[in-house]
């Protein structure tokens, strides 16, 4: 077992290699990379099988589904790398460029970060996904994942780094923080000088805890209470439709939907068609169903659980959908205000006014009309695969993909000019 601190600085040492490397040579060692993920799934899948039977006493049927692969599920990883290769090389780019009145030109130039370092929980092709895009973008990226898929995540880092040396790359580009203990997760808060961003990736307690402690830069991620608003001008079919694959798609991610708010005007006509669509039909059919909690309105209207106190302020990751009844859209905006965590909301409406009025009001990263909050993700967005949801405003918000990874630097060019 390795020390934090010198796979940080392992990591940190190899960085500028990687940073002078040529988009020829990153999307080299990358496909590398790519291939290494299928040939050595035979190591990956039986390390998750040993995950899964240690995790089975203590996971849920939805959260085990996070952590389990699959020969489908790695062959999707391998082909999300490939997309990152297929994305333009950020690094180099010229994002401005001003000439100005002395002769003087200013470009503001994208360089890589450095080294990137993320924590995150129990979702082990995050491990590919944040390999490639930190590569991609330039940066040596140190990973410390969770308990769960600790050797589902070490066999992922062996087939990345032998992808590395297999293309002529240091393979501590990738470091892998092989300690799980909370002392493990401070040393990476606190490697001040060493790591450029750190990334919490997982649930309210691991975000607040490197939001309080960290003290190196970090990004505020992830936690999804995610809102569908179904206006009273709604297509009811759609906003059904949408509804339900913004639950049931993918219930254990951060983009699924936990908060549905309902207008006043149709709420008597649509919330027994959600109860059927979402309980009903899907016990006929084999599924598992939606608990619905009620507010007071709600509740007058159709059979559920009565919403308690923290019911519209809970990440739920299950097949729990917290639903109110609501005046209107200033009404829905100002709800969304008080109880978002500022990821992903959605208004189904046939009335452009009130869209228009929604996607003015809402503050958060990803807001959609007629449209389900599932596709709030890097890949949907022609990003590539993701780093993680920034709901913070400074420096990335929403998917964080290759743009997002790099800073930048001022290159001024002159012929003599003095001050």
């Amino acid at each position: 077992m390795s020390g934090t601190r010198d796979i940080i600085k392992a990591a940190k040492a190899a960085a500028p290699i990687l940073a002078a490397a040529t988009p020829e040579d990153k999307n080299k060692a990358l496909e590398a990379v790519a291939a290494r993920l299928l040939s050595e799934q035979g190591d990956i899948l039986a390390a998750n099988r040993e995950d899964m039977e240690q995790a089975k006493a203590t996971l849920g049927a939805v959260m085990a589904d996070r952590l389990l692969l699959t020969p489908e599920r790695i062959a999707g990883m391998s082909a999300g790398i490939r997309d990152a290769v297929a994305l333009p090389d950020p690094v180099g780019r010229v994002r401005e460029r001003v000439e100005r009145p002395n002769g003087l030109i200013v470009e503001k130039v994208a360089v890589p970060l450095g080294v990137i370092a993320i924590i995150y929980e129990s979702r082990p092709n995050v491990t590919s996904d944040a390999a490639a895009l930190a590569l991609k973008a330039g940066s040596a990226v140190v990973l410390r994942g969770g308990k769960e898929a600790f050797r589902s995540n070490a066999a992922i880092v062996r087939a990345i780094r032998l992808g590395l040396s297999d293309a002529g790359l240091p393979p501590e580009l990738v470091g892998f923080v092989d300690d799980i203990s909370r002392e493990s997760a401070k040393e990476l808060m606190e490697a001040e000088g060493l790591i450029d961003l750190l990334i919490p990736r997982g649930g309210a307690g691991l975000i607040r805890a490197c939001m309080e402690r960290a003290k190196v830069p970090c990004i505020q991620t992830g936690t999804g209470i995610c809102h569908i608003y179904v206006d009273a001008a709604a297509n009811q079919e759609m906003a059904l439709d949408i509804v339900e694959n913004a639950k049931t798609s993918r219930p254990s991610v951060c983009n699924a939907a936990e908060v549905l708010l309902v207008h006043r005007d149709i709420a008597a006509d649509f919330l027994p068609k959600l109860r059927e669509r979402l309980t009903d039909k899907r016990v006929q059919r084999g599924l598992v169903p939606v608990e619905l909690r009620l507010d007071s309105r709600a509740s007058g209207i159709i059979p559920g659980t009565p919403a308690g106190e923290r019911d519209f302020d809970t990440e739920f990751l299950d097949y729990i959908l917290a639903v109110a009844v609501v005046d209107g859209v200033g009404d829905a905006i100002g709800h969304i205000a008080a109880h978002s965590t500022g990821h992903s909301e959605a208004i189904v409406t046939e009335d452009a006014d009130a869209a228009e009025r929604f996607t003015r009001g809402v503050d958060s990263a990803a807001v959609y009309v007629n449209a389900s909050t599932r596709f709030t993700d890097g890949g949907e967005f022609g990003l590539g695969c993701e780093m993680g949801i920034s709901t913070q405003k400074l420096h990335a918000r929403g998917p964080m993909g290759l743009e997002e990874l790099t800073s930048y630097k001022y290159v001024v060019r002159g012929n003599g000019q003095t001050r």
